[in-house]
């Protein structure tokens, strides 16, 4: 849930992201190669000046107007560079370049850029059925705007658990769509990881400032309503896993600081009295998921983990057994696609974990809808060669998340997108994609009719209701964050969170 990057005190919430977030570099989508003359001056500065902030971004990837009057003012500030309506430069004294050079780099994007960028079509017509799944919403309380930041399902005692940003708090629901529990935060939640006692991610600060206000929080479900600090000064969490990484038999925990322009991976080592050691994993901000598991087969817990800021990728950190990890990349992203989520999956049933991903989160420079956000499916064809396999576009794709609805035994996937065409096609702010089976890669896309309840933000899955199947519960969002001007919110803004309750009644639902 890297949407956190945007949040701030700004219009519309939006705020600026970290230096070198997209102005520079060549990927060879605009024949850049064959320049000559002052487009190749362009494109070597771009690169000497901002290659090592992130991964090279092609003029390509945004249109003429976005990198002229959006990005590049923006980016000059940060070289020293000053900007006077907006496309009139100036070397001030603590410029990084000479103004020359720097107009040279305006000069390759403004020339290589396109005029737009194609519109994102989805490869397999999206049916607009409910396909196994029927709506179950709470009360709207018409008093105040859904702001959801959270929503968990807990299977044990088919409870669902909410957090928002508008009133920070913990909310419980029951299968009766009651409120059972409202305990009050700092400020809002936006994981919870199960155990035998939960542990809240406790965000500290929503706008973008690297302030250390941020906590894991422990929560007894029976009896006290008050969850207690277990784990505090942290800048930004968003999630947390958990496993014993020393093997001394004491759980420690691994959280995902985003942070604005400070944060990072931190593994919190338990120790004998039960406070914790917090140990450095790689520090850069951005960090937004993670997993623990045995990735290397050697019997020590390892981890994979998201960062979706600047430097954008997916890194395998791999446990040294001495008190530390030796890291990986294993996917790398231009900062423009805006990696948003990942999930490990076995999809084509080989025995090895592939990468589910999804790249959407759409709020900084370059506002305008990108035909390579979507989801992604990246097969692992052994030790972490990772291959991209599969495509489909989803505009602002926020969240995927891979399970067997249908019970066939291959994994489908459901997905949503905060950041969608809702001037055009809201009905994929979320889509069900029912895996087909076969050889390959084959979903058919669905759009239930629930685009008017509300704009989804985050999701969990799990048997909420006690029947063995999987339910999907979509949490609403409705306070600011339009990139599209001509839209007016034309779904229910009060309206919490709902759940697509899987109805599919047999194993052989195709």
């Amino acid at each position: 849930m890297n949407w956190l990057k945007w949040l701030s005190g700004l219009p519309l919430g939006i705020f600026a992201v970290a230096v070198c977030m997209q102005a520079c570099g060549t990927s060879g989508q605009s024949g850049e190669n064959e320049l000559t003359g002052e487009l190749a001056q362009g494109r070597d500065a771009a690169q000497r000046h901002c290659s090592t902030c992130h991964l090279p971004v092609d003029p390509a990837l945004l249109d003429k107007d976005t990198w002229k009057n959006r990005v590049l003012p923006v980016m000059a500030q940060y070289f020293g560079i000053e900007v006077w309506q907006r496309n009139q430069y100036f070397a001030g004294e603590r410029a990084a370049m000479p103004i020359a050079e720097w107009m040279q780099i305006v000069a390759y994007y403004d020339s290589l850029a396109p005029v737009s960028l194609p519109a994102a079509r989805p490869t397999v017509p999206v049916c607009e059925e409910w396909a196994g799944f029927s709506l179950k919403t709470p009360a709207t309380d018409t008093s105040r705007i859904a702001t959801t930041t959270l929503v968990a399902i807990d299977s044990a005692r088919s409870t669902i658990y909410t957090s928002s940003s508008e009133t920070p708090s913990l909310m419980a629901w029951n299968t009766a769509m009651t409120k059972t529990m409202k305990a009050p935060l700092s400020s809002p939640a936006m994981h919870m990881l199960f155990e035998d006692e939960p542990v809240l991610t406790v965000v500290g600060e929503m706008r973008a400032y690297d302030v250390t206000q941020g906590e894991l929080r422990r929560f007894k479900r029976s009896g006290a309503n008050d969850p207690k600090p277990l784990i505090t000064g942290l800048r930004r969490p968003l999630h947390t896993a958990a496993a014993d990484f020393n093997r001394d038999g004491k759980t420690d925990y691994v959280v995902s600081a985003f942070g604005h322009n400070q944060g990072g991976l931190y593994e919190f080592r338990q120790l004998n009295d039960g406070k914790f050691e917090q140990i450095p994993i790689r520090e850069a901000a951005g960090a937004t998921q993670s997993y623990t598991g045995d990735f290397d087969g050697d019997g020590w817990p390892d981890i994979i983990a998201l960062f979706a800021h600047a430097q954008e990728g997916i890194w395998l950190f791999t446990n040294d057994r001495k008190g530390g990890f030796s890291e990986k990349p294993l996917l790398r992203f231009p900062p423009v696609y805006g990696s948003s989520s990942f999930q490990l999956t076995d999809f084509n049933g080989d025995g090895l974990p592939d990468i589910l991903y999804t790249a959407g989160d759409n709020s900084d420079y370059s506002r305008i809808l990108k035909p390579y956000h979507g989801i992604y499916i990246y097969l692992n064809k052994g030790d972490f060669r990772l291959e991209q396999s599969w495509f489909f576009p989803v505009n602002g794709a926020t969240k995927a998340i891979s399970v067997d609805f249908d019970g066939d035994g291959d994994p489908d996937i459901a997905c949503v997108a905060f950041f969608a065409d809702l001037l055009r096609n809201p009905g994929e702010k979320f889509l069900y994609l029912r895996n087909e089976g076969g050889n390959g890669l084959k979903f058919q896309p669905f759009s239930p009719p629930i685009a008017g309840q509300g704009r989804w933000i985050c999701m969990d899955v799990n048997d909420w209701n006690g029947d063995g199947r999987p339910d999907i519960v979509l949490g609403n969002y409705s306070k600011g964050f339009l990139n599209q001007e001509e839209v007016k919110a034309d779904w229910n803004v009060y309206l919490p969170f709902i759940i697509l309750q899987n109805e599919t009644h047999s194993a052989n639902a195709h």
